[in-house]
């Protein structure tokens, strides 16, 4: 007598993960892209954004959608970062019954960013409403889009694109004369380095509001001291900003009270601090070795967290923070 194996229900399996090419006219070449998703069945478990560096998340590769509408939530990663090294987040929010939407962003991703092709903030924010196109055509997901509740939550710079999306414009000239006064910010010297000024870049006061986004969550977002006071008072309601940290903050994406107090300027705006912690607590869980080879290659510390703390228990409290953000 054949014996059939159970199928777990789809909230107890591994999320369901798969990857494209996206083609957008503002971009000269394809955009790497990936969707998570409650899968419907197990097809074959893989890991995503192995690396030297960072642990790999696991989802089943490429297996039917579970049935029904599910949220659905555009993700966008921080300067010098990519989609699959967020897969921490991307899973954990899937477990919360989400679809989660993810791009490289070209010209600020790990290997290719660039101080004067990162500044084009309207660009990020393309990349996205470009994927958001794209599912919401294709057959094999559309049906399964909840088209009310469409978000974004980003990181860092990502976090600054979903501010964008969510209606906040920048103003150049104001970052060129923030840089003036404390050209150590971390918004800055990057940029510095590139011989980047703000206000020569149209792209960074770009109006990159999308319609179609109910919610938007920002964790550590750059540039707040730069948001445009109109677009803030226009801004879509109900916006979440995250802050990592406490004395080991970085000031640039401090949006509390002592730094640029974007939480206390943006209306209706939820305010959440995760303490202690530090911009890079956000990255993914790090391998054994990591902090050693990043000190060899003379690399920025982001396996190092502020003393006693966990990085995966602060990634818990970040999915939940974000979750109840996005209202799921």
């Amino acid at each position: 007598m054949a014996v059939s194996q159970a199928v777990p229900a789809a909230a107890d399996m591994l999320p369901g993960y798969d990857r494209f090419d996206l083609r957008a006219d503002h971009r000269a070449r394809p955009i790497a892209a990936s969707i998570w998703y409650p899968a419907a069945a197990p097809t074959y478990r893989a890991p995503v954004g192995d690396g030297p560096i960072f642990d790999p998340s696991f989802a089943y590769v490429g297996p039917a959608v579970a049935e029904g509408e599910h949220p659905l939530v555009l993700l966008s990663h921080g300067s010098g970062g990519n989609a699959d090294s967020l897969g921490w987040l991307s899973s954990g929010l899937v477990a919360q019954g989400a679809m989660v939407l993810a791009v490289d962003h070209p010209g600020s991703t790990s290997g290719d960013s660039s101080p004067r092709r990162s500044v084009d903030l309207g660009a990020r924010a393309q990349d996205l409403s470009a994927a958001l196109d794209m599912v919401l055509a294709d057959p094999s997901f559309a049906r399964f889009v909840d088209r009310d509740r469409v978000s974004v939550v980003g990181f860092s710079l990502g976090g600054t694109t979903a501010l964008g999306m969510a209606g906040v414009r920048f103003d150049g000239a104001v970052q060129d004369a923030n840089c003036a006064t404390g050209p150590e910010a971390a918004d800055c010297v990057y940029f510095r380095l590139g011989g980047v000024r703000f206000a020569d870049h149209p792209g960074y006061e770009a109006d990159a509001r999308d319609a179609r986004i109910t919610r938007s969550v920002a964790v550590d977002p750059g540039f707040g001291g730069s948001a445009d006071p109109q677009s803030l008072a226009e801004a879509l309601a109900g916006i979440t900003l995250i802050n990592l940290g406490d004395a080991d903050r970085l000031g640039a994406a401090d949006v509390g009270p002592d730094g640029n107090a974007l939480a206390q300027r943006l209306p209706q705006t939820t305010y959440v601090e995760l303490a202690p912690a530090n911009h890079f607590t956000f990255l993914g869980t790090c391998k054994p070795g990591a902090v050693a080879l990043l000190e060899d290659e003379k690399d920025d510390p982001i396996c190092t967290d502020p003393e006693g703390v966990d990085r995966a228990v602060i990634h818990d409290q970040l999915i939940a923070a974000i979750a109840a953000g996005l209202n799921l």
